[in-house]
């Protein structure tokens, strides 16, 4: 009878042990998918929150990809309009003065070689432009690729408008050293100009001013030829 009286006491006690522990083991398991849950959601709200940010640094990124594009393109533009002379520029240079020869002509002396022509205009410029001139102006009338000079009469055509008379100032941005050997070089364009009593100086300056070229700018013929033309 005792026996039986332990058997039924030591059965009731694991009955009751099982349930204790499975109990807690099922407590355990929910707080445990708790917890899992509530990292998942944190672990989501970061996700949210780093993807949220990518995005505004992929839009400051293309914001400052359109800002520098821009920039770029100014600045392009810029040089563009200052290498066709649209703009003044400054900078180290010379200032060329020419005039006609003060001398009284004799009897028979041919007047025409002792005032200056368009072609010693001219080749002055070009002595100028081989020398590596970057801008160029007669009389503050600046000169660009298509400016042409000529003489119309005693005066002499710039750029289609302006009617010059002597003295001719040229004023150059460059080099002043380069500038003024050229010109100044044996059997160079101002030693036969002197030869011929004309007047003519050099002065290097460490700041010329050359103005903007402000004529006509119309293409009535040529046009952009476009990629891949050939001739």
């Amino acid at each position: 009878m005792a026996l039986i009286v332990v058997g039924l006491l030591f059965g009731l006690m694991l009955s009751m042990q099982f349930r204790v522990t499975r109990e807690n083991i099922a407590n355990t398991s929910v707080e445990r998918i708790r917890q899992l849950t509530a990292e998942v959601e944190q672990t989501a709200e970061k996700r949210d929150a780093l993807r949220d940010r990518i995005d505004e640094l992929r839009k400051e990124l293309d914001e400052i990809a359109s800002l520098t594009r821009h920039d770029r393109l100014r600045s392009e533009l810029e040089l563009v309009r200052m290498q066709a002379g649209l703009l003044p520029v400054t900078g180290p240079g010379i200032e060329v003065t020419l005039n006609d020869s003060p001398m009284a002509l004799q009897p028979g002396q041919n007047a025409n070689l002792y005032i200056l022509h368009d072609e010693d205009l001219l080749k002055v410029l070009n002595e100028l432009r081989a020398a590596g001139a970057e801008a160029l102006a007669i009389n503050g009338e600046r000169l660009i690729a298509s400016s042409e000079v000529r003489c119309i009469g005693p005066t002499v055509l710039v750029n289609k408008t302006k009617r010059l008379t002597p003295p001719y100032v040229i004023t150059a941005v460059g080099n002043p050293e380069t500038m003024t050997a050229a010109l100044k070089m044996k059997g160079g364009v101002l030693e036969t100009l002197e030869f011929f009593n004309i007047q003519a100086s050099v002065k290097k300056i460490n700041k010329v001013i050359v103005p903007a070229y402000t004529g006509p700018t119309g293409w009535r013929h040529a046009r952009p030829a476009g990629e891949g033309v050939t001739q």
